[in-house]
């Protein structure tokens, strides 16, 4: 992914080079036609684009933003209630994530949103122990973490 990245830095200045244009308009041309020649040259590479990188990335950005809203949605309804019901309770995920990095964000994406927290991870890296303001059920949680968070993550990361 670094090589395309910097293949196509360098298209935008050999682009600007030809073109005498030393603009930031001259360099997004540049970029776009060096974006242009790397996908026609796709197959060449044993890797996707890293297009489709940045977009997961972005993806990734978004769905935290949407979960982060509708979490803090839910926190809210719970503290304004007059009586709270609440059911908090500790629940294992286990995870298919296997580099640190993948189970730091996972887990950061988790404690960040209102209403979980992550309050330790197992000596393999397997499994995430996570705390529920008001949990319902088991299977849901796990489900709803990760088709969501680590689908995301594994889409950023995977080759």
């Amino acid at each position: 992914m670094a090589l395309q990245i910097l293949l196509n830095f360098f298209l935008a200045f050999v682009w600007m080079f030809m073109t005498v244009s030393f603009s930031p308009a001259g360099f997004a041309i540049g970029f776009l036609v060096g974006l242009g020649i790397i996908i026609l040259m796709r197959r060449f590479f044993s890797y996707r684009l890293y297009t489709s990188r940045v977009w997961a990335v972005i993806y990734l950005i978004l769905l935290f933003l949407k979960e982060l809203f509708l979490s803090s949605i839910q926190v809210l309804r719970i503290v304004l209630k007059p009586n709270m019901n609440l059911k908090p309770a500790i629940f294992e995920l286990e995870t298919e994530l296997k580099e640190d990095w993948e189970i730091t964000l996972l887990s950061a994406l988790i404690t960040l949103t209102p209403g979980t927290l992550v309050v330790g991870i197992s000596n393999d890296q397997k499994r995430l122990y996570i705390h529920a303001l008001d949990f319902e059920d088991i299977d849901d949680a796990v489900s709803s973490i990760k088709d969501t968070f680590e689908r995301a993550i594994l889409e950023v990361s995977r080759p």
